[in-house]
Order: C-alpha cells, then sequence, then structure tokens
C-alpha cells in the first residue's frame, strides 16, 4: 500500500484517507528498504535498485539508545532485519509506520530468559498536540522518532511489507 505525501497539518481519518490531496502533485518515489543506523542517527532510504533516495538525520531513539531491544521495558530500539507491516494514521504520534519486532529469534530469546521481549516498535513524529518541533533527546519507549515534516515525506514513500535493517 502506498501511502499519500500529506501537507503539514492535514487531518487523516482513521483508515488513511485524506480530507483533501492536491491532483497536481506528482507521486513521490516507493523506497525499496530501509536502513536505520542507531548510532550514526540517520534513517536512509533506499530505491530497489539499493541506491540512497533520501537520508533523515537526528532521528531520536529510546531513553536506552545502546544495544538492542531484548526484553519489555528496557526502551531499547531493536537491531536487526524487520519489515515495515503497517502504517498507522490515528496513533498517539503524528503518524507511524509499525516495525515487525519481536521476530522469532527475539521471542526465543526473552522466552528463555522467562520474559516478555515486548511490541509495538514504530517510526514515528512528534507526540499529538506537542506545540515545539521536537521532544529533547531520546525520550521513546524504543521507537524511532523523527520531525512530523520528515515522518509525512517517509510515510509517502513507504509501503507496507518494505524491509527494514537497523543496525547499532
Amino acid at each position: 500500500m502506498r501511502r499519500l505525501l500529506l501537507p503539514l497539518g492535514l487531518v487523516l481519518a482513521a483508515d488513511g484517507a485524506a480530507a483533501s490531496v492536491d491532483p497536481g502533485q506528482a507521486e513521490p518515489p516507493a523506497a525499496g528498504s530501509v536502513l536505520i543506523e542507531k548510532a550514526a542517527r540517520r534513517l536512509t532510504l533506499f530505491d530497489s535498485a539499493g541506491h540512497a533516495m533520501r537520508t533523515y538525520s537526528g532521528i531520536q531513539l529510546g531513553d536506552a539508545p545502546a544495544g538492542p531491544k531484548r526484553f519489555e521495558g528496557d526502551e531499547r530500539t531493536p537491531e536487526g532485519r524487520y519489515v515495515i507491516d503497517y502504517g498507522n494514521a490515528d496513533s498517539a504520534y503524528h503518524l507511524s509506520l509499525h516495525i515487525s519486532y519481536p521476530d522469532s529469534r527475539d521471542v526465543a530469546f526473552a522466552h528463555a530468559r522467562g520474559r516478555s521481549p515486548g511490541g509495538l516498535i514504530f517510526i514515528h513524529g512528534q507526540p499529538n498536540g506537542f506545540q515545539g518541533q521536537r521532544m529533547p533527546g531520546d525520550w521513546t519507549d524504543g521507537c524511532i522518532a523523527l520531525s512530523n515534516e520528515q515522518i509525512e515525506e517517509i510515510w509517502s514513500m513507504v509501503a507496507d511489507g518494505t524491509p527494514i535493517d537497523i543496525k547499532p
């Protein structure tokens, strides 16, 4: 499913439909994959041939950004290969793209230690109703946060099923 590029401030319905769309606006290119580099604080969108299309710096991570997510509540951002499996236009944050964490390895690791792996990891914008440009520092519970403008562009280019690699 491709998503539409939305003007800042446009309200979306729960089904993702926009109130109005500029028919003259060109459809943005589709991303073939997403790369998150946690230490570099960078998100890059690649086309299907593996060429970088867009790079976003200054991403925000979980409160404990070093190391992979292992357990619910550890406030870490996962590391590994996952998939963007759905978008949520009606989330508590300005647009959100769900990452398929935990996978079977994550579940097995956590369960072997009597713990839950957690879940509900997203790429998203800032909290709805937040009056500033961006929350300061790392503030998520393991998600990847960007500015509202950045997530709007990413939302328009990343379809369900797009692979995402999250590197340390």
